[in-house]
């Protein structure tokens, strides 16, 4: 999935980590990424812990999508900065599931709590 994966890639994330409900990506925030007050654009921050929620409930051959998402900000981050999504499955219930993704700076401190919920489908991943 990954390898297809245009928009992480130009965002410049990594995967650090990636083993079935469990996924660590990180980002490193980019003059281009900041918003009108200099400080990383929330959207990015987003983007950023959907990756990893994706990453972590795509654990088989089956296509697994997102049914929704939430986020909550906690601490601005700015250029230089490097970010960490951490995504963890919480339960998967039938054909769907329910993660909790932890974005942290470089210290270690929380920038932003996202929960994801998934939908596994009936499509293979294709080649």
């Amino acid at each position: 999935m990954m390898q297809r994966d245009n928009a992480s890639a130009m965002l410049g994330m990594a995967v650090e980590l990636d083993e079935p409900g469990r996924a660590v990506v990180s980002m490193t925030v980019r003059d281009d990424m900041l918003n009108g007050f200099a400080i990383t654009h929330g959207g990015l921050v987003f983007a950023l812990a959907d990756t990893a929620f994706a990453i972590a409930c795509n654990e088989d051959e089956r296509v697994t999508v997102a049914g929704g998402a939430d986020i909550t900000f906690l601490k601005s981050t700015r250029a230089g900065q490097t970010l960490t999504a951490t995504a963890v499955r919480r339960v998967v219930s039938g054909r769907t599931g329910l993660y909790d993704v932890t974005v942290s700076d470089e210290t270690g401190d929380p920038i932003a709590e996202f929960r994801g919920r998934s939908i596994i489908t009936n499509r293979p991943q294709s080649e």
